[in-house]
């Protein structure tokens, strides 16, 4: 069954494992979630689950967000009524901050929408992906954004340590037209992309508080949105 659930970054602490052992781990405040669309191969051509997580306020939602979980009067709505049309079940739930998609595959349990999904679901699984933005740094240079080491800190160089160096082919070669190359490592953007971080032991299931202990760091700030998922 493929399993998955959105939450809310924490925070980081240490907990004791069966062993005894004290381990590093991120606290995620993972669900409840609510199903709010349910894509079969027949009529979408993938099977999907749409899980929505943190309600926001209406005043804050736009119409589409509103009409996405609940059924709102409109003309189109009317014309299809009259038609013999039937509408799409909607989740009749406050519209969601986060909305992410989990994919499914043939065989696995059915979903309803309006169904909510807790970290109960997660009290068998021992390994776990968690999906999420990594942190934005803005513009970077090579040392901090690849590690280079940058030039000597020795006579002759001056105000240049933190260059990159040469990053084009030395003209004077045959076949060579001195253009940087494509994919050449220099300064830039830096972070602020979707990462998967993968195989994470699942250290603890805390289902009073809503919470998932996962070894080790996960991307994003505290207080990001991640997506946690059964390891394949």
């Amino acid at each position: 069954m493929a399993l998955g659930i959105l939450g809310r970054k924490v925070g980081m602490t240490q907990v004791y494992d069966t062993n005894g052992d004290v381990v590093s781990v991120t606290a995620i405040e993972a669900g409840p979630c609510t199903v709010l669309l349910v894509r079969t191969a027949d009529r979408d051509g993938y099977s999907a689950v749409q899980l929505g997580f943190a309600d926001k306020p209406r005043r804050l939602a736009i119409r589409s967000e509103r009409g996405h979980v609940v059924q709102l009067a409109s003309k189109r709505s009317k014309k299809l009524a009259a038609a013999g049309v039937a509408p799409v079940p909607k989740a009749d739930c406050e519209p969601q901050r986060f909305v992410r998609e989990v994919r499914l595959e043939t065989g696995d349990a059915e979903y309803q929408v309006g169904q909510k999904l807790t970290v109960e679901a997660f009290k068998d699984v021992a390994w776990v992906d968690v999906v999420g933005t990594s942190k934005g740094r803005g513009t970077a240079g090579v040392m901090k954004h690849y590690g280079f080491g940058g030039l000597p800190a020795s006579h002759g160089v001056k105000r240049h340590h933190r260059a990159s160096g040469s990053v084009g082919s030395h003209g004077c070669d045959r076949g060579h037209s001195g253009k940087i190359k494509r994919g050449k490592r220099m300064a830039g953007r830096f972070g602020a992309e979707r990462r998967t971080v993968r195989n994470l032991r699942l250290v603890r299931v805390d289902e009073e508080n809503g919470l998932l202990l996962v070894y080790g760091a996960v991307p994003g700030f505290n207080g990001s949105y991640v997506m946690v998922r059964k390891a394949d």
